[in-house]
């Protein structure tokens, strides 16, 4: 009953237009999103930027962001890491939402392993006020994140990376290869009925010296909010 009525309450927030969701992502009868390995080609977006293809096997550009502890940070400042977990989401979609605690999961047992999430906010709070600088803070002291979390202020990341929903993930090695694209599981809207952890798959693949597998699934989620 109270997984009906979230996907109730999910699915009104799409048709009043609070929040642009991704068309057959969420269902009333409660079945698992499916989750496609289909790679399409990105080119620009509906306000003209350009748009970067990142496919795997790519070298992934590093960046400078501020971080809701008012540092800027980049992926080298990160110390001794064998990869990195470059996620980007926000506080507003329900799809990032609903990922929040499992993102904090990932980065707990991912980090220990030299794999630590990177959040970046790419949405445009002037579009979307739920998602400013300091609705992150405060959210990020609501929820405890332990992963940092920083803002694409301007939303000249986001395009570098080609990433278009929220959440999007980016995993990358040591050397800023990209090594997965995608989702972070099998099953966006119930985490007890993931089967598939994409990521964690993904990392333990490039452990044991292999190409992950899957190394793409389609991201499942709100478009990244911008401009017209």
């Amino acid at each position: 009953m109270i997984k009906q009525i979230l996907n109730f309450a999910f699915i009104a927030m799409c048709v009043l237009g609070i929040s642009n969701c991704d068309s057959g992502s969420a269902t009333t009868d409660g079945d698992d999103t499916k989750i496609t390995t289909e790679k399409p080609s990105i080119k620009e977006t509906a306000s003209k930027t350009k748009m970067v293809d990142l496919k795997v096997g790519d070298t992934a550009p590093d960046f400078k962001l501020k971080g809701i502890d008012n540092k800027i940070m980049s992926l080298a400042d990160v110390e001794d890491a064998n990869g990195y977990i470059v996620t980007f989401t926000c506080n507003t979609c329900p799809y990032a939402v609903m990922y929040e605690d499992r993102l904090i999961d990932l980065h707990i047992k991912m980090a220990a392993k030299g794999y630590p999430v990177i959040a970046i906010n790419p949405n445009d709070p002037e579009v979307k006020e739920g998602d400013s600088f300091d609705a992150m803070v405060t959210r990020s002291k609501e929820k405890s994140f332990p992963f940092a979390y920083l803002f694409d202020d301007g939303q000249k990341v986001y395009p570098q990376y080609g990433a278009t929903k929220t959440p999007h993930v980016f995993l990358l090695d040591a050397d800023r290869k990209v090594r997965y694209i995608g989702s972070i599981d099998d099953s966006p809207n119930d985490p007890e009925a993931v089967t598939k952890k994409y990521v964690e798959m993904a990392v333990e693949a490039i452990e044991n010296g292999k190409e992950p597998t899957p190394d793409y699934t389609k991201a499942i989620g709100c478009s990244i909010k911008k401009k017209a």
